[in-house]
Order: C-alpha cells, then sequence, then structure tokens
C-alpha cells in the first residue's frame, strides 16, 4: 500500500467481507468512490497472506487499461497493458508467466520476487492470444472484473478463465439493463453484491464525492419534432397493446429508440446551450455530454448534435473546447486530459466513451444535452462529475430534459409509463442537490402536466 493512503471505513469493510466470502463477490460502489483503489488493497493484502503471484484486470476500454496502470504503479507494480496488437505484449506475458511457474518450484516461492500484473480490455480477454495463455496462469491468481456489467454479454462470459478461483467484480451497476440473464451469469461468475453498497448520498456523506447543484433546464419540441414525436408515440402505444413487456417486445425496442434519439437531439437544446454558455464564457473545467443523433435541421445534412454542439461553444461562443470520442486516439486523449485539467481547455464535448471509468476529477461543471433511458448511464455520469480534486469543494450540473408536448388523451396514459422511470431519476438526483427545493420546483412543472405527483 502506498503510505499516504488510507482506505476509508467502506472500503476497509468491502476487504474483510471479501475475504469474509471466500475470495469472491461483486462490489457495488457509487461511480467515484474508489473501486479501483480497494481492488488493490484487496490484491495487496492476498499479497502478504499467501503470496498472490497474478493479478488480472479486465476492463472495456484501451483508456481504462492506462488508467488502471497509473493506479497500479503507486501499489508498485508494473503491469503489462494487454491492449492494441498482440506482439506487443504477448512475448511478455509468455515469459512473465514462465518466470512465476519457475518461481513457484522453488521451496519459498517468494523468494523469487515473481508477481505479474496484467491489464487487459475486454476484446482483448476474447483474443485467441490471451485465450491460449489463460490456462498457464496459476492457482494463486486474482481476477478483476472492472465496470463488470460488460462482461454478462455472451461471448465475454464464456471467455471468462473457468481455472482462475479468486474473483472480484467491479461496478456501480453490476445489473444489466434489461438482461437478467446476463445479470446472473456475472454474478455466478463473480459471487455476489457484498457488503457495503454505497450508493451517492452515501458517498456524498463520507466525503468520497462532492456536493452538487443542479439546474434541470426544460427545452420543447419544434413543431416538426413534435409530429415525428406524435407519430412515434402513437405506434410505441400500439406497441405495448396487451402489456407486452419492454424486453420481450421486437417491435417496441426500435420505436423506443427513435423516440430516444429524437428527444435526445432536440433542437431547442442547442438554443438553451447558447443561453445558458452566453453568461458562463469565463468558466473552465466543463463537460459537455452530447447523443450520437443528428439535429433536425429541414435539411438533407442534419448535423450531429456533437458536431453542431462543438460549431456552437468554439466558432460562434469562442469557448475553447475540443471532441472526446470512441474515434479519438488513446495518445491524444490522454493529451486532451491534460489540457482540460490545467484549464488550457475550457471544456469536452463528449458522447458516451466518458461515461465508464475514466476519471477526470477536475470536471466542476457538466451540461447533459442527451441520456439515454439506461439508468446505468445516468449514474456513472453522476459519480464522474463529482469527484474530489484539490480546490473542488461542490460541482454543478445542468441537465436538459424535454418537456413532451400534450397528444391528448389518446396517449397521455402511454407518455405517464415511460415518464416515470425517467422522472424519478431527475427527482432523486434534484433531491440530493445543495439546492434541491429550486430543482424540484423546476421539475413539478413536468409532474402536473402529466399527473405525476405521486413520484
Amino acid at each position: 500500500m502506498p503510505p499516504s493512503l488510507q482506505l476509508r471505513q467502506y472500503q476497509r469493510e468491502a476487504v474483510a467481507n471479501w475475504f469474509a466470502n471466500r475470495g469472491r463477490g461483486t462490489l457495488k460502489m457509487a461511480t467515484g468512490s474508489g473501486k479501483t483503489i480497494t481492488a488493490l488493497a484487496i490484491a495487496t493484502e492476498l499479497y502478504q497472506k499467501i503470496n498472490l503471484q497474478v493479478l488480472l484486470v479486465i476492463c472495456p476500454y484501451c483508456h481504462l487499461v492506462n488508467q488502471w496502470a497509473r493506479e497500479a504503479e503507486k501499489f508498485g507494480l508494473q503491469p503489462i497493458l494487454a491492449f492494441d496488437r498482440a506482439k506487443n505484449w504477448q512475448d511478455r506475458l509468455s515469459f512473465g508467466l514462465y518466470q512465476v511457474r519457475a518461481g513457484d518450484s522453488l521451496q519459498d516461492s517468494c523468494a523469487s520476487g515473481q508477481f505479474l500484473t496484467i491489464i487487459a480490455t475486454n476484446a482483448t480477454l476474447m483474443s485467441d492470444s490471451l485465450q491460449s495463455q489463460l490456462r498457464y496462469f496459476p492457482e494463486k491468481t486474482l481476477i478483476v472484473g472492472d465496470e463488470v456489467h460488460n462482461l454478462g454479454a455472451p461471448r465475454l462470459g464464456q471467455s471468462l478463465p473457468r481455472n482462475i478461483g479468486l474473483r472480484l467484480a467491479l461496478s456501480a451497476t453490476p445489473e444489466r439493463h434489461f438482461d437478467g440473464e446476463g445479470t446472473e451469469t456475472i454474478l455466478d461468475y463473480f459471487g455476489p453484491v457484498l457488503q457495503p453498497e454505497l450508493t451517492l448520498a452515501d458517498a456524498i456523506r463520507q466525503k468520497a464525492l462532492v456536493h452538487y447543484l443542479y439546474y434541470p433546464i426544460l427545452v420543447e419540441l419544434t413543431e416538426a419534432e413534435t409530429r415525428k414525436y406524435s407519430r412515434l408515440t402513437q405506434k410505441i402505444g400500439w406497441a405495448l397493446w396487451g402489456d407486452a413487456k419492454v424486453e420481450d417486445n421486437d417491435a417496441l425496442t426500435p420505436l423506443l429508440m427513435q423516440r430516444a434519439r429524437l428527444i435526445g437531439a432536440a433542437a431547442n437544446k442547442l438554443n438553451a446551450l447558447r443561453e445558458l454558455m452566453l453568461n458562463r464564457l469565463d468558466t473552465t473545467h466543463t463537460l459537455f455530454y452530447c447523443g450520437d443523433g443528428a439535429i433536425e435541421s429541414g435539411t438533407r445534412h442534419n448535423q450531429r448534435q456533437l458536431t453542431a454542439t462543438a460549431k456552437l461553444l468554439g466558432s460562434e461562443l469562442g469557448y475553447r473546447i475540443n471532441t472526446y470520442t470512441a474515434a479519438t486516439p488513446v495518445a491524444e486523449r490522454e493529451r486532451l486530459r491534460q489540457q482540460f485539467e490545467r484549464g488550457e481547455l475550457q471544456g469536452l464535448v463528449a458522447i458516451r466513451c466518458l461515461d465508464e471509468g475514466v476519471d477526470i476529477p477536475a470536471i466542476r461543471h457538466a451540461v447533459i444535452l442527451a441520456s439515454s433511458s439506461n439508468p446505468r448511464q445516468f449514474i456513472q455520469r453522476r459519480g464522474r462529475i463529482l469527484r474530489p480534486h484539490p480546490g473542488k469543494e461542490r460541482a454543478t450540473l445542468f441537465d436538459m430534459v424535454v418537456l413532451p408536448p400534450d397528444l391528448g388523451r389518446d396517449t397521455l396514459e402511454v407518455e405517464r409509463n415511460l415518464l416515470r422511470k425517467e422522472l424519478k431519476r431527475f427527482l432523486e438526483f434534484a433531491d440530493l442537490a445543495d439546492n434541491a427545493g429550486e430543482a424540484r420546483v423546476k421539475l413539478l412543472q413536468l409532474q402536473k402536466r402529466y399527473g405525476l405527483l405521486d413520484i
């Protein structure tokens, strides 16, 4: 353990409960509450207790591999980073495993001093390059599944090594959205969710995350968007006829996705953003979350929301920004992160790749232009924005909420059912904010319109 590091009480409890569960379990802890450090603390204790020989970390993205590497190095580890081309790491892994197994044959395996750390992506886990090596991993190996909800997908679940007995899963949201079978795969392999489960309120109370201000910004659809929205909602109502379950209804899912994209890319969000940022041009450390849909512009060449947002902020308002997407090379992402932290860039405009695991604690302000209906995304983003940082006492979050148009009695009940879950998330976030009363009053307009005052 780094001498400067002190685990919080809930982290110490999580470590103790994982050992009490015989080396298996899932830690369900709020984003930003220190799951990586907790996992490395477990590995440290295993090394001290049983001479742990190999630590294998699986995480979904390349930038998370680099982030894990930075944390692992603080614990004196020298990890092999297994992503990109196999020739960059496969020989090092083979040689490392040979050294570990050679040391294993000594009377005192600790005398060999060999310890191997491998940090790999989900894609690498499925590759023949890593699968062919897994059988040679020694018994004293710990596998850590980071953002483990991803590992419930069928191919990934089948790729998890059965010969590794020490297993630890990490996620703020281990349950997979509309995928009970995938969730079962995760918990069967890694073990049950352990106490303490750390909620957002717990994390703020224990100062693992900072306090925040929450400002919902209500946005109306344009006339053209309203017509399209009305048609989609009517079709959704027909698809729901007979109380079909969302996850079992092949006709319903694409309709819900189309409507979500329409809401996410509502054109008036750009007008609201312009109005908001005109008074905030001197701010820094701002993150703008966009959807991946296109904004209806009345022309054949509709702009992606990301492009339109970057153009508005950069070209029109002169706000120093850059985009951060899945297409941004890993080295470029690291450069952008550093520029953002130093304030050279005032903001980053991102889609989904900043949702999971990325550690940019310097974020002080966030504007959410679009969210998916998956609660995981909402939970991940909250923790991303509320991570502590020197001089950061409080974060500010602006959340663009589309006011669904009044479509009449025929579709009112459909709308109420679809809005109920979404509104619960907005209200939960409002209730935990330092300006809870102000945020609640703003959302009251939406509750009244759809008769959802009981939430």
